[in-house]
């Protein structure tokens, strides 16, 4: 019996002496590797009153969610779980104009209690009277990207990119930029047709 105890004591003692190291480090915290496809686009030019390019590797499909209009879209990026929503106005006054540029304006900046910043950029290309404002939000936001387009007289077109995924900025900051590229394309290559 003294020997059972003796060998049980033993185990424990090295036990609790193996536990008490405080030479401990942490690990640093990790992220998945992102393998981003190459760049190449298709261009949309359908029954919409405007064309635009966007990538081959995301899926243009009509939106289907409740209230929809014609020539509401979703961009959807399944590689990244991200989705970038495209709805379109025919404005008819002077006035749903103005309602729908301060929409988009309170839009963007419903989103500074989390962001840590928001810059404003001038869209201008007269020569396609192709006007607007792009919106990028900077934090752990629901949204990080949100623009808006129009001629100022009869069309109003505008985007917002939303992942499914609780936002943590610092890991998918790699994919916001991917992303803001195609975008960038879309805006550059956007014109109306009437």
């Amino acid at each position: 019996m003294k020997k059972y105890c003796f060998i049980l004591m033993f185990a424990c003692l090295v036990v609790f002496s193996a536990c008490h190291n405080n030479s401990y480090t942490p690990k640093p915290r990790g992220y998945f590797k992102i393998d981003f496809p190459v760049k190449a686009y298709q261009n949309y030019n359908k029954d919409c009153p405007f064309s635009f390019d966007y990538p081959k590797y995301a899926n243009l499909f009509a939106d289907s969610s409740t209230d929809t209009q014609p020539c509401w879209y979703n961009l959807s990026f399944p590689q990244f779980n991200g989705r970038l929503h495209l709805t379109y106005y025919d404005i008819s006054s002077k006035k749903e104009y103005e309602n729908l540029v301060e929409d988009a304006r309170t839009f963007a900046f419903k989103h500074t209690v989390k962001a840590n910043a928001i810059e404003q950029k001038l869209i201008n290309y007269p020569e396609r009277k192709v006007y607007g404002v792009y919106y990028a939000i900077d934090g752990n936001t629901a949204s990080s990207v949100q623009f808006f387009l129009t001629d100022s007289v009869k069309h109003y077109f505008r985007g917002a990119l939303y992942f499914n995924e609780r936002p943590q900025y610092d890991s998918i900051q790699p994919v916001v930029n991917f992303i803001k590229k195609d975008i960038d394309r879309m805006i550059s290559t956007f014109k109306w047709k009437n």
